[in-house]
């Protein structure tokens, strides 16, 4: 058994009793105190309570709870620190000071697990992990000698991550040190957009958020420092951190690069441009927002592989593959893909435009913006400033004897009344709508003024997905999963069912992911469901003659990628539970 569950009996916190109830039902022992605390026998704030006790008596070192994934580390040192009547502060809601850190000994704020967060003229307030290592707060005097030391906590995560940034920005320094004597030296601003020196950084900016896996990059401007962040597997982390004056030079270069105004900073532009990076030539979508400190500048990485990839690579599994593959095969209609923003719904549709491309039919796409440029494929780019809107352009479109159209996303009722009577007449739809799950969208096309009796009429299949984090092959290990969610699912599940999870690792940056995968329903329309839907049946009514017909919504499709390993349960509660 584990040191805190039995300091607990002998405490008298908890009974014997229970904890052999809890074995008896199956439960492991490393798993007894998470299972005690979601029985109700105990609460999660007593035993932090207990744990925080245990620590400040000396009978617990800190790194106890390092055993224990259930228990916070955040809400163990919130209590210290309310005991300890110091200040607990969480790292990522102030703006970190860098040149504080710089003025001394990284590897010695390491080895203390400490980080200088602000100064005055007497003091200067130093971040802890462990408040009561005493050895650590006298390194820290000494790093300091002329300042009274004043200590607050935080967690080890954020401190370590802090000083990780800056050991990477010490790893661009010479680089950031060439592009300020470069700047001081040359007056006009024309010639300083010019430097050779920033597009070194861009390269390097690009070059590592691309090893990262990155699919956006995002420069943010803040009242002290300039930020790049990379947005991995659906998550931002921080890639790199610059003073300031980094920041005006490196704007106005990516703006030249994408053709956008450099003097114009109070309205939003958009752009892109094309670069190799290594030995490959990516597209980048680059859009600007004027914020209160500068520009937020976000760029969209568009990998051009990545829009010849099949349906069936991006995790569409065969039941659902062959499902939209016979929507598609279909002479006319409509076929949306439905989900919500940054679920990988155009990553779908540029799959489906590989099924259909061929040299017999024509196949013209509307889009805002063309993301990918494809062969054998009229796209056309949306341009409200000159009049050209989705609808606009469908209208022509109808005259230019289309086989096939893709409109990029149906944002209004103009829009979609062309659609569907373009669906009608004989050519095939595929488009994109916001809708939570494939059923909503009958309802969301109503909402949008469609009588029922045309969307009966053109629909032939509507597709819901998300994105989930794929569980890191390299550190993928069996996850024990608590009674009451297992009593949550079982009717769902098959008995004895295994569950993953990663224990994070340097490969996965110590996530336990790596990669996102597609989880998705297909519903296609039968003559029944057609029927229910022309009469304006109920979303229950729908959904119960779904069922009959065969249809497996995205929840249980989540459930069978959990259970093959790919990802975690945790990760499809987070993204599919409705």
């Amino acid at each position: 058994m584990d040191r805190i569950t039995n300091d607990l009996i002998q405490n008298g916190s908890i009974m014997k009793t229970q904890v052999e109830r809890l074995l008896s039902k199956g439960v492991k022992e490393e798993f007894i105190l998470r299972d005690i605390t979601l029985s109700g026998f105990m609460t999660m704030d007593r035993l932090i309570r207990f744990i925080v006790q245990k620590i400040r008596d000396g009978v617990y070192e800190l790194s106890i709870i390092d055993n224990y994934d259930y228990i916070s580390e955040k809400d163990v040192l919130k209590e210290l620190a309310r005991e300890l009547e110091l200040s607990f502060i969480d790292l990522d809601s102030i703006d970190m000071d860098y040149k504080l850190i710089s003025k001394t000994s990284l590897p010695q704020l390491q080895k203390c697990k400490a980080i200088p967060i602000s100064e005055d003229d007497m003091s200067i307030l130093v971040a802890l992990n462990d408040p009561l290592n005493i050895e650590a707060r006298e390194s820290i005097e000494r790093l300091y000698p002329r300042k009274l030391v004043k200590i607050a906590v935080a967690t080890y995560k954020q401190i370590n991550s802090y000083l990780l940034k800056v050991a990477l920005k010490d790893s661009v320094k010479d680089l950031v040190k060439k592009i300020r004597d470069e700047l001081n030296s040359i007056s006009s601003i024309e010639e300083q957009q010019e430097a050779s020196s920033i597009l070194l950084l861009i390269d390097v900016i690009l070059k590592s958020c691309i090893k990262g896996r990155a699919s956006d990059i995002h420069i943010e401007p803040t009242e002290k420092n300039c930020t790049v962040r990379g947005r991995v597997d659906g998550k931002l982390t921080e890639m790199f951190i610059f003073e300031k004056d980094i920041y005006p030079p490196l704007a106005s270069r990516l703006k030249l690069l994408s053709n956008l105004d450099i003097a114009e900073k109070r309205k939003p532009q958009d752009g892109r441009f094309s670069t190799l990076v290594g030995k490959n030539e990516f597209d980048f979508r680059i859009s600007t927002l004027p914020t209160i400190y500068g520009e937020s500048i976000v760029m969209r990485i568009l990998d051009k592989e990545k829009a010849l990839v099949k349906l069936e690579d991006a995790g569409m599994d065969s039941i659902s593959y062959k499902k939209f593959i016979k929507g598609l095969q279909a002479p006319h209609g409509i076929i949306l893909v439905t989900g919500p923003t940054g679920s990988g719904k155009t990553t779908t549709l540029y799959g489906a435009l590989n099924e259909l491309r061929n040299s017999e039919d024509k196949v013209i796409t509307v889009e805002d913006p063309v993301e990918y440029r494809m062969n054998l494929i009229q796209q056309v780019q949306v341009n409200t400033k000159v009049g050209l809107t989705f609808s606009t352009a469908l209208r022509s479109i109808l005259r230019q004897d289309p086989d096939k159209i893709m409109i990029g996303e149906i944002r209004d009722k103009e829009t979609l009344e062309i659609a569907i009577k373009a669906a009608l007449t004989g050519h095939l739809v595929i488009s994109t709508l916001h809708t939570n799950d494939s059923i909503s969208a009958i309802a969301r096309m109503v909402d949008m003024g469609i009588e029922h009796y045309l969307i009966s009429g053109a629909l032939v299949s509507i597709q819901a997905q998300r994105l989930v984090r794929k569980i890191c092959k390299h550190c993928k290990v069996q996850e024990s999963i608590s009674s009451a969610t297992i009593q949550e699912i079982k009717h769902l599940i098959p008995e004895n069912a295994k569950f993953y999870i990663g224990r994070g690792c340097k490969e996965c940056n110590d996530t336990g992911y790596m990669g996102r995968e597609m989880i998705c329903e297909v519903l296609t329309i039968t003559e029944e469901l057609s029927s229910l839907i022309a009469k304006g049946a109920s979303k229950e009514m729908l959904k119960e003659q779904a069922i009959k017909d065969g249809f497996i919504d995205i929840y249980q499709n989540g459930l069978q990628k959990a259970l093959s390993g790919i990802t975690t349960l945790k990760e499809i509660l987070r993204v599919a539970k409705s």
